[in-house]
Parts: structure tokens; sequence; C-alpha cells
């Protein structure tokens, strides 16, 4: 059995070499595919501003309430943030001319 695996192995590959390579490359160059051609540069802003309005028109805009209120719970946190930075600063101000006068003199 294995003398038969080998007997057919060697005519796959003595069919193969037979073969010329040059009509499989130009089957490979008539299989290609004629390129399409980009659309115009005012169709292409045309089709992305078309697309751009799509999607807009999907979006869950918030309401006028829900608006206000996350601009208010922003304003809250940046008085917060603030508060504490400038808490920072007057704390740091006073310790390092605390350290100033304790080692100046």
């Amino acid at each position: 059995m294995a003398e038969n695996e080998n007997v057919e192995k060697t005519e796959v590959t003595a069919k193969a070499a037979q073969k010329p390579a040059a009509p499989a490359k130009k089957e490979k160059a008539e299989k290609k595919p004629e390129k399409k051609k980009k659309p115009g540069v005012f169709a292409r802003i045309k089709g992305w501003w078309k697309d751009t309005k799509a999607e807009l028109k999907k979006v869950q805009w918030p309401t006028w309430k829900q608006t206000l209120n996350n601009t208010l719970i922003v304003l809250a946190f940046c008085v917060v943030v603030g508060v504490c930075i400038w808490l920072f600063d007057l704390l740091s101000t006073n310790l390092f001319r605390a350290l100033i006068s304790f080692f100046h003199g």
C-alpha cells in the first residue's frame, strides 16, 4: 500500500513539473477585476453629509430638563474642585511661609 502511495505522489509531481508556468500567469491576469473609479470630491462630500444626517437622526437627544440638570451638576463640581484647590494653595502657602520664617530666623 505504501508503494502505491509513493507511485501516486511521483506521478502527481511529474505531472506538475510538466505543466508550463506561463499559462497560469495569463489566467491570473485575465481574472483581475477592473478597477472601479473613485467617485469625485463633491460626490464623496454629498455621501458623507447624507450619512451624517442619517446618524444624527438616530441620536437620542436629552430633554431640556436633563440638559439643565447635567449642567448644574457640572457647575457644582467645578465649584467644589475650585474650593479644594484654593484650600490646598492656602495651606501650602502658609506652611512654606512658616518653614521659611523658622529656618531664616
